[in-house]
């Protein structure tokens, strides 16, 4: 049977403010139910208390932050003889830093108390520091690809 074609990939245009790919990515990322002029609000908000707060560029902050959290490897399960094993497997680019915003994302929303903006602006100086849960979520996926390596053979 014949794999299908894959899908194209969806063209996403560089932000209003910072005229930046990587930050109109993750406005999308934060954006729920299609109201992206509330995922930008808090986007820029986030991006305004960083430059308070550090004194430095926000997209600097940004960019550090979501290099820190990327993940070089995690694992997915492998059926092989009645028996799932956990297969670590390289992480390619882009999945790289889509998986990077999304636990920062999550990491943000796990806070209480706070607006998102707050929390997201605190979670990605946190990041830019290596520190934060982002980090600590990237660190738990190299620990178990690094448990699972004796099944790296079953790799595809």
């Amino acid at each position: 049977m014949a794999r299908r074609k894959k899908p194209k990939k969806h063209l996403v245009l560089p932000d209003s403010v910072y005229n930046d790919l990587m930050v109109a990515e993750f406005i999308n990322q934060v954006m729920r139910r299609g109201k992206k002029t509330t995922a930008q609000k808090i986007i820029y908000g986030a991006f305004q208390e960083i430059k308070n707060k550090t004194k430095k560029e926000p997209v600097e902050i940004f960019r550090l932050a979501i290099g820190n959290v990327s993940p070089v490897l995690q694992i997915k399960p492998r059926r092989i003889g009645g028996a799932t094993y956990q297969v670590p497997v390289e992480v390619k680019g882009e999945k790289r830093i889509s998986l990077a915003m999304k636990w920062i994302v999550a990491a943000a929303k796990a806070k209480k108390g706070k607006p998102m903006k707050e929390k997201l602006s605190e979670e990605l100086i946190e990041a830019s520091e290596n520190k934060g849960e982002a980090v600590r979520k990237k660190e738990n996926t190299h620990r178990m690809a690094e448990a699972n390596r004796a099944f790296a053979h079953f790799a595809w």
